[in-house]
């Protein structure tokens, strides 16, 4: 499933999305933000966080083998994105059930602040 992800997620491409590391539970994502990742306020689209995050989520969600799709998602930004910042996204699963898992993601910045917190819920299909 990683493989998919990392080959046909047109839309991470488009934002330029770098998968960096995913594995068993786990994943980290990175964006260097650009000029046309901004909002009319010059800080980083809050949509474009949550998709570096999002990313993150379902690599590890997808990690294990078993198709799995987000049940539920949150997000609390805590800092604002500046343009020429590295921004990273490091999931890390919380609960594993046979059905439901929950991640954690931090979104942070190259100096290692966190900018926003994301958690999802993912529901595990069959195989």
């Amino acid at each position: 499933m990683i493989e998919l992800i990392r080959e046909r997620d047109r839309f991470a491409k488009l934002l330029g999305i770098e998968i960096v590391s995913a594995g068993e539970g786990k994943a980290v994502t990175r964006l260097v933000i650009r000029d046309e990742h901004l909002n009319a306020m010059d800080m980083v689209h809050g949509g474009v966080i949550f998709s570096l995050a999002d990313l993150a989520f379902a690599l590890a969600c997808n990690s294990r083998g078993v198709p799995a799709v987000g049940l539920s998602t949150t997000i609390n930004y805590v800092k604002a994105g500046k343009k020429g910042n590295t921004l990273t996204a490091d999931a890390r699963e919380v609960t594993l059930g046979k059905k439901v898992a929950n991640y954690l993601i931090e979104i942070r910045d190259e100096t290692g602040e966190i900018l926003a917190l994301f958690q999802g819920l993912a529901y595990r299909k069959q195989k």
